[in-house]
Formats: C-alpha cells, structure tokens, sequence
C-alpha cells in the first residue's frame, strides 16, 4: 500500500460519530454559561470511533492517521481565523505534535484548596483582589491570580504536577474564557461545568477484581502542523486554543474537545 493512501498509517481506519451527544456543553445551563463565559460556539466535542487496537506509546502514529483519514478530513471542525465560520482543515498535515495529559483525577474535591487557602471563602464567594494583567488576562480575583500568576504566594498550592492534570486544565480553561469574558462571582458554575465535561468526556471501569473504579482513558493535547507552519487547533498560538483527544481504548472512541479563542456568541 502506498503512504499516501487511507489506513497506511499504521492501519487505523476512522470513522465520524455525529449522533454521540455532548450534553455537558449543549444543555441549556451550560449554554448560558459557556456565553458568559464568550466560549460559546467556539467550543466544540466531536466523536470519531477506530478500528484497531490502540497503544499509546504510538500516539503519533494514531493522531497522523487521525488527520489523514478521509473520514476525518471532512468532518473534523475548526474556527476559520479569517471569518470565524466553522470550516474543516483544507490543508496537508505533515507533522503533528500529541503531549500527554495525565487523566487520573475522579474527585472534584481535588479543588477543596480553593477554600482552605481563601482563595474562595466558605460562601463560595471568590475573593477578589486589586486589578492586574497577565497579558492578555485581566486578574481581578484570587482565582485567577493562583491560576496565572506564577511568583504569586498561593500558586504552589496546586504543583505542577496537579496542573498537569486534564480536570485541572478543563477547569483553567473554562475560568479564563474567551475574548469579552464575563467572570463569575462563584465558584460552583466553574467547578459544575467542569465536572459535566470531565464526565462527558472521560471513560471510566470498574476494575474487575479490585472493584475501584478506575479511569480508561488516554488524554493528549493535540496541533498539527502543514508545510506552512501550525494549522491546527488555529493558525495562531493561544493559551486559550486548544485541542484535546480523550481516547477510549475499550469502545475505540476519540472525543476531541476543541476551543479557539475570541469573542463568543452573545445571544
């Protein structure tokens, strides 16, 4: 078989999965949240399913085969920079990059900190503090500041290690929204939403002789790159802009959970 044709790579076949439902950022609550937050309708999940067994020590390989297949190719969505319509890619992928991002996390009470550390007062009121920017992000409250502001005081209460995380990193996202976003007061719209898209997202198993539940799948934040440069999640680098591929091995399924940066919906 030829390089250039469909399944070289490393034999996996895709397929696209438009029926898989993502209620955590189609439900009504997370719709009138997501627009407060000018994420909405520059967020997206997509469901693709494969066909062959996946490793993860080949993530390359599967996230190659990924862009070229030609199930993927027209269905596969992003934000046009140039006039902020979805579009597919449009363009030859030659490299891509997949890093891993550890998924172990099945508590929301990983984030308790934010309360012992009066970063959020019991109320769940986030307490504020006098404004400053961490380009380009205005810094108004406690929760941004352990957030962005590296030589802060409270930043080590999360190691790196913990930032690493997919939950941490979804809730991170999700607080620092898109280009005109409007901060919640609370903590709980932030902490539910997260925990909605982790769920959506994220597989889990009961391990058959241990009987703890156990999370199955692999997470990798993904750019891929044409003969030009960077092409995918955007042409333009972005804290904010993101791809992330939560792989289920046992279902072989592929949730791609995108984001660009900008100014959201508003109505």
């Amino acid at each position: 078989m030829a390089a250039g044709e469909p399944g070289a790579l490393g034999g996996y076949y895709f397929r696209f999965l438009p029926q898989r439902p993502f209620q955590s950022l189609s439900s009504q609550e997370s719709t009138s949240r997501l627009r407060q937050w000018s994420m909405l309708g520059r967020i997206k999940a997509q469901a693709f399913g494969f066909d062959q067994t996946f490793q993860a020590y080949r993530k390359d390989d599967f996230v190659m085969a990924f862009f070229k297949d030609p199930n993927v190719i027209p269905n596969l969505k992003l934000l046009s920079d140039s006039s902020g319509q979805w579009i597919t890619l449009g363009t030859e992928v030659k490299k891509v990059e997949a890093i891993n991002v550890p998924c172990t996390l099945l508590s929301m009470s990983f984030f308790n900190r934010l309360y012992d550390e009066d970063i959020v007062r019991d109320s769940g009121h986030i307490v504020k503090c006098l404004d400053s920017f961490c380009d380009p992000f205005l810094i108004s409250d406690e929760l941004r500041k352990v957030l962005l502001v590296e030589d802060s005081e409270k930043y080590e209460v999360f190691s790196q290690s913990d930032r690493d995380e997919f939950l941490f990193c979804l809730f991170k996202h999700l607080c620092l929204g898109g280009a005109l976003c409007q901060y919640e007061d609370v903590l709980s719209p932030y902490l539910e939403t997260t925990k909605l898209i982790y769920k959506d997202l994220v597989s889990v198993r009961k391990h058959p002789q241990t009987k703890k539940i156990q999370i199955t799948s692999s997470v990798f934040k993904v750019t891929a790159y044409d003969s030009v440069g960077m092409c995918y999640p955007s042409r333009k680098s972005h804290e904010q802009t993101f791809s992330y591929f939560i792989v289920d091995p046992i279902k072989r399924h592929v949730h791609v959970l995108y984001h660009c940066y900008g100014v959201g919906e508003m109505s």
